[in-house]
């Protein structure tokens, strides 16, 4: 038997109570809690009617369903939701607060839109609660006082807030009786109806859904178009458009599952709708029923969808769209040659009657479409596009295709129409100021694929053309007898010749050349035609006094030149067209002046590059004046062009010219001269005219400078990075550097002739009268002896040739050097003679 006793256990459960272990036991449980940012994305995509249902499951899901936030962001999507409204309001109704106090918590209940008891209007927190046996939410309960009376009034228009959700087996039935208890009309405007309002906008949100939400369940379920609600309730079509444009506008605030599924069946019925009325209005328009079923239908489409499809109908059916063909051909402004021409009159014609075309037609957008269509911007671009950009390109594609100079001429031709073409549209009613803008928009769309080949070209163009006749001119002076030498003009104004030249360069200068062939050349000199014909022609017409005192002063050309016959040494050439113009017969009375020196470079060719490159710039400088997008890149091309035509100028004509001269004065020796009967030195004679000449030149680039490049604002003259301006230093640069070379030069030669003129025609007698004999009696001749006579004749007549061809510091210079050199000549010459008593009066 053992001997262990059992231990007395205490606080235990009696043994006697069974249940007692069950109440010891502890249950551990949790709900599963899910986080409040998953449940907020939740609730997203669920539908209107669920979340009303979900709210009634807690409070936490009550606050989150009627969170503010989560129905602004629908009336967002639908558009009727303006910041700034709801930001006036809230600071409008704080003002009215500030002097009252407002408890936290209703603070929080008019943020959320829940009230204190639980309600949806914080100042009616006190009110009885509803029944939520039969209805889960609506909205507008308290205000609409439904349930006071224990029925449900009739009401007019929406209800401010969602309709009743019923839980009973005919919530379908009172639900429809509701519905249509509402005013038809009211729901056209119901978006007009619409107030933002913080902590209203579940409320704002419910007048739209319950105007159109039955409407909207019966459009995405039912089988056939023609039995929807939309079409039963309303007969006008006006108020079906209407209609099914709120459904579209509602459906963006569908966001539960399906709803692309939903809005694609909204878009059919739409869709059919929209087909069924532009039918009818293209048949209206086939019987040009403007005033009636056009705008009547135009309305009806603008109501639907912002009337697109009738603007498409009619821009289709357009005349100016539909029989493009009937404005122009673009073929016909190209006049095949030789050469190939461009015609700016045929161009001219397609503009015109584009813009006659598009005036008639936007009459008809005025009387047929509202202005919320923007009907005439959408047929302007169609046009613009279709009409406008075909013609243009098909043009350009040929002219370049045919011949470069006929493309030139269209592309900036056309350009300069078109914005003539521009300013004589007539805008519509709707559009204002933008149309014009719009305009501008389509013509530089219309350039934009052809403007970077163009300015290529015109700089191309210029280059070969300029590159050409520098080379023509040089090839026929190979031709003829090189050993030509200058030609002195004697006893001629200079100054006054190269005013009277450059004032008629001025006039041409500034008159247009290419743009409109309105613009002749010689339009503003066609009365002087005769005139230069005859000055060309050799014959001396009394006109002009000026232009006859100069020609009576010259004499006339030589037919022999250093003994030989120019005929006979020349190959025969025949005479120029006589010129048609004031400038041009001036420049070929220049040159018939300065033929002497043609061997060296000609005025006439220099003339002829400032033409062509004026032409080249005038053409490109328009995209830079109508202020387009191109006008960047037009502005650089006219600078290219200018550059260009100094380097061709300056580098192969002139600079070549001086070098020419210049050798030939170093090669100068008075002794190989057998005929010393003239007072000048030939070769410098010929550099003396090259200085004038060149003079002339740069005047007229100057002129061309001013007028071309700086007036239009093509260039800067202050800006020395500018690329015109610094070839325009470095041209001025050249030629100073040649002429002071050749002076340089000249001053040698000239002194070189001085002393040989001393040498071979002073007499001994002259300062020794005794050696001849004489008597005392003849000495009292104390006159200039023939030898000064003649080196003061030679030394006067080339001073005389500079002055006014140089500046005057460069002149006082030239003379003061030529005093130096004389001095220092005579004086030589002087230590030579023998000199008595008696000549010594004679030598002083």
């Amino acid at each position: 038997m053992s001997n262990f006793k059992r231990v007395t256990v205490t606080g235990g459960p009696s043994q006697q109570d069974v249940l007692a272990p069950l109440r010891m036991t502890q249950i551990v449980g949790s709900k599963p809690v899910l986080p409040a940012e998953i449940l907020s994305t939740i609730l997203d995509y669920v539908t209107v009617s669920d979340l009303i249902h979900f709210a009634q499951v807690s409070r936490r899901m009550k606050e989150m369903v009627y969170d503010d936030s989560r129905w602004v962001l629908r009336l967002r999507l639908m558009g009727c939701w303006n910041e700034s409204e709801a930001r006036k309001r809230a600071e409008a109704k704080w003002r009215q607060r500030a002097g009252s106090h407002v408890l936290p918590h209703e603070e929080q209940a008019e943020r959320t839109g829940i009230g204190v008891n639980g309600n949806n209007n914080p100042a009616l927190g006190s009110r009885k609660p509803r029944n939520d046996s039969q209805t889960i939410f609506d909205a507008g309960w308290e205000q609409a006082d439904v349930g006071v009376n224990g029925h449900q009034q009739s009401v007019a228009g929406p209800a401010d807030g969602f309709d009743a959700v019923h839980l009973s087996s005919n919530a379908t039935t009172n639900h429809s009786s509701s519905y249509k208890s509402q005013d038809p009309l009211s729901r056209l405007d119901i978006f007009s109806q619409v107030r933002s309002i913080r902590g209203q906008a579940r409320q704002e949100y419910g007048k739209i859904h319950g105007s159109l939400n039955p409407c909207y369940i019966d459009a995405i379920t039912c089988k056939d178009h023609t039995t929807a609600m939309v079409f039963r309730i309303y007969r006008d079509p006006n108020h079906q458009a209407q209609m099914l444009a709120n459904l579209a506008r509602f459906a963006e605030s569908d966001l539960a599952q399906g709803w692309l599924e939903r809005q694609e069946k909204l878009q059919n019925l739409s869709e059919a709708f929209e087909t069924a009325v532009a039918r009818e209005f293209a048949q209206a328009l086939e019987t040009a029923d403007v005033d009636g079923k056009q705008r009547r239908y135009a309305q009806v489409l603008a109501a639907l969808n912002g009337g697109q499809k009738g603007v498409e109908i009619f821009t289709s059916n357009s005349p100016i769209v539909a029989r493009k063909g009937e404005l122009g051909d673009p073929l016909d402004c190209l006049r095949l040659g030789p050469p190939v021409k461009f015609s700016l009159q045929e161009s001219q014609r397609f503009f015109t009657r584009l813009a006659e075309g598009f005036n008639e037609q936007i009459a008809l957008i005025d009387r047929i479409f509202p202005a919320s269509t923007k009907a005439a911007v959408t047929f302007l671009e169609r046009v613009g596009k279709e009409v406008f950009s075909d013609y243009l390109s098909t043009l350009l594609d040929e002219a370049h295709r045919t011949g470069l100079e006929p493309y030139l001429e269209a592309v900036s031709g056309t350009y300069h129409q078109s914005l003539y073409m521009a300013k004589a549209l007539r805008p519509s009613k709707d559009t204002g100021d933008d149309f014009y803008e719009s305009v501008d928009r389509i013509i530089a769309c219309a350039f934009e694929p052809h403007i970077d080949l163009y300015l290529s070209e015109e700089y191309s163009f210029f280059k070969r053309k300029s590159e050409a006749q520098v080379g023509e001119w040089e090839r026929q002076l190979s031709e003829q007898d090189a050993s030509m030498q200058s030609l002195y003009m004697s006893n001629v104004n200079r100054q006054a010749d190269k005013r009277d030249f450059l004032t008629s360069f001025k006039k041409v200068v500034m008159m247009p050349v290419n743009v409109l062939p309105t613009f002749p050349l010689s339009s503003p000199f066609g009365g002087k035609s005769a005139t230069a014909k005859a000055l060309v022609n050799g014959e001396n017409l009394r006109t002009n006094s000026q232009a006859s005192s100069q020609m009576s002063t010259r004499p006339a050309t030589p037919s022999i030149i250093n003994g030989a016959t120019l005929s006979g040494n020349r190959l025969a050439t025949p005479l120029p067209e006589p010129p048609t113009t004031e400038l041009s017969a001036k420049a070929a009375i220049m040159s018939s002046r300065l033929e002497g020196i043609r061997s060296l470079f000609s005025i006439e060719v220099a003339l002829n590059l400032v033409h062509t490159a004026k032409a080249g710039i005038e053409r490109a400088a328009v995209f830079y004046r109508a202020q387009s997008q191109f006008g960047e890149d037009a502005r650089k091309q006219c600078q290219l062009i200018f550059v260009l035509l100094l380097q061709i100028l300056g580098n192969r004509h002139i600079k070549a010219g001086f070098d020419q001269a210049v050798d030939h004065l170093a090669k100068y020796d008075p002794k190989e001269i057998q005929n010393h009967g003239h007072t000048e030195v030939r070769p410098l004679v010929t550099f003396l005219e090259l200085v004038n000449v060149g003079d002339l030149i740069q005047q007229m680039l100057d002129v061309f400078y001013e007028q071309e490049m700086v007036a239009p604002r093509l260039t800067d003259r202050n800006d020395f990075l500018d690329l015109a301006v610094k070839e325009k230093k470095k041209f001025e640069q050249m030629l100073d550097e040649r002429v002071a070379a050749g002076l340089n030069k000249g001053i040698e030669v000239l002194m070189s002739e001085v002393e040989f003129v001393c040498a071979t025609t002073q007499k001994a007698e002259d300062f020794n009268p005794d050696v001849a004999g004489a008597t005392r009696a003849d000495i009292m001749d104390i006159g200039p002896s023939e030898t000064a006579r003649k080196v003061v004749d030679i030394v006067s007549s080339h001073t005389r040739m500079l002055v006014g061809s140089t500046e005057k510091n460069l002149l006082d210079v030239f003379n003061q050097e030529v005093g130096l050199r004389m001095f220092t000549a005579l004086c030589k010459h002087l230590k030579r003679q023998r000199i008595s008593v008696a000549g010594s009066i004679k030598l002083i």
